[in-house]
Parts: C-alpha cells; structure tokens; sequence
C-alpha cells in the first residue's frame, strides 16, 4: 500500500510524527511518498512529489497539521477520491481528530481494515467570468464579506433563480455540515452533523432584527449578487483561497459532486467530539467550586 503524507511543519511535534509515520511504513513494509515541501528536512533518499502529485499518487493520503492542513488537502484529493486520514498538531482540531500518539495504531487499523470511510459534502463555487479561483471547492465554507473596507454591503441571494432574501450586512457566510462548527457557528448558525447534506447561510453583523441563518437542500443552487458602495467585496473559501469582487459579479454556490472520504474510527463519537472541543451542552456551573 502507498501511503502519502502533507505535512505542515511549522506545527509543534511535526518532525517526530513524521518520522514516526516513515519508520512505521518501512518496518510494515509500505511505501511512502511525502509533499516537496519537506524534502529540506527529511532523508532525501525518500519519496518526495508535490502535494497535488502526493494526492494523485497515494492510496491513502495522510494529512498532519491543524484543521487548515485538513482542508488544503481536501481540495487536493476530492477530485481524485483518495481516502484522508487527519492527525492534529494544532490546538483545536476538530477535523484532524487523532493525536500524534493514535497514528501508528491508527495506521495499523487501517491495513487491517478495521476504520470507515465518512463521506463529507463539499461545495463547488463559481464566478462567470473570473479566472481567478485556483480551486472551486470548500470543505467547509465560501464566505463574501465587505472586503479591506469596513462598510455594511448589500447581499441578494437567489435559490434556483428566486430571489429569496437579501441582507445589508458585513457578509454572509455559506457553509457546508461539515463547516458548520467553524465561522458559521461563530457567526450564530446552526450546529448540522456532518453526514446530513444541506447548506447553511448566515449572515454575518447583519443590518436587521428579520433575518436569520437559514439551512437549504443541498440539492439546491445559490446565487449571490452583492452590491458594495465602496465597489469592493471578497469571496473567500475555507480562509484560503480568496477573490476580490465587484458590483457586477455573481458567485453560483452549489453542492460538489464529489465528496471528502475522510477517515473515521468507531470509537470516535461526534457527539463526544462537541463536547470535549466546544464544551458544547457543558452547564456553567460543571466549573464552579463545590460549596
């Protein structure tokens, strides 16, 4: 089995568990191939391609950093249905759930195969007439706001070709179950376990007491038409790929056809994961002193 790996390095531990995840490949007898960007630090006589080859390669594509690592190399496999497992080296990781410690057990399990596949819903993004956007795909979530100006801009949202409600706000972010823990809960949207497929729109410091997230069928297609008096706004996806738009642009929001295969393992709980990443269901008083 090829086993592959993105790294981010600048994450605290990143050298040992990449380490760790070669010598357990070499002792089991598994091949690797391992992103450009850390031949400058490990034994040039391994593997090395860029992490779009490493994506395109791998049978299962490890990816170790924060949740950011996680979504880079989501838009990386998706086209290409390569399995992902995630290893957290951040803080918060709520996609990269596994801890440098669970990796060789984790690899073991999946030559074993004892793990499932959970298929995530990505969206696919489009704005006529730009050349601009690298990748059209967010794991998480598409996000138009005001741009380097802090002005409130009008949105106007269509789905299938109805206008349905327009918003005078700072933004709006359009975001997947997946990404619905992210910049839309901060924002005030709705919690949506990740194997559901819908997405959700919340607007962000908007203008009005009226309007509220919505969550639409994902078997839908946004449109978005914003009008900015200062004539600028952004399109931004997952916080990595970014756009600047103008009065005349529309952005086509629409559910990917392909989806995220990520990695699980039975004993990882969702609900679990809530509680012990956002304290979610968490009483005030589970942290006060006994009396």
């Amino acid at each position: 089995m090829l086993f592959g790996l993105i790294a981010n390095l600048k994450r605290q531990g990143a050298d040992k568990a990449v380490w760790d995840f070669v010598k357990w490949a070499h002792d089991h007898g598994h091949e690797t191939i391992l992103g450009e960007d850390l031949r400058d630090q490990f034994d040039h006589n391994l593997k090395f391609a860029p992490n779009e080859k490493v994506a395109e390669d791998a049978d299962i594509v490890v990816s170790m950093g924060g949740d950011g690592t996680l979504l880079a190399t989501a838009r990386m496999v998706v086209t290409r249905g390569k399995p992902v497992l995630g290893i957290n080296l951040g803080s918060l990781g709520f996609l990269t759930q596994l801890t440098p410690s669970q990796l060789v057990p984790a690899l073991d399990a999946i030559v074993e195969g004892k793990y499932h596949i959970e298929k995530r819903m990505l969206l696919k993004v489009e704005v006529p007439g730009s050349s601009e956007l690298e990748s059209p795909y967010a794991l998480n979530d598409c996000v138009i706001d005001n741009g380097p100006v802090s002005r409130l801009i009008d949105i106007y949202l269509s789905v299938n070709g109805e206008n349905v409600v327009s918003y005078r706000a700072d933004g709006l972010v359009i975001a997947t179950p997946t990404g619905s823990t992210a910049y839309s809960l901060a924002v005030g949207g709705p919690i949506v376990h990740p194997k559901m497929e819908a997405i959700i729109t919340s607007p962000i410091s908007s203008f009005s007491l009226s309007t509220r997230p919505m969550i639409i069928s994902s078997a839908e297609t946004l449109e978005i038409k914003i009008h900015s008096q200062h004539g600028q706004a952004g399109l931004t996806l997952d916080g990595q790929i970014m756009v600047a738009l103008g009065n005349k642009d529309r952005v086509i929001i629409k559910k990917a056809e392909q989806y995220l295969k990520l990695i699980v393992f039975p004993e990882n709980s969702y609900y679990e994961l809530l509680k012990s990443k956002l304290h979610w269901g968490r009483s005030p008083l589970d942290s006060a002193d006994p009396d």
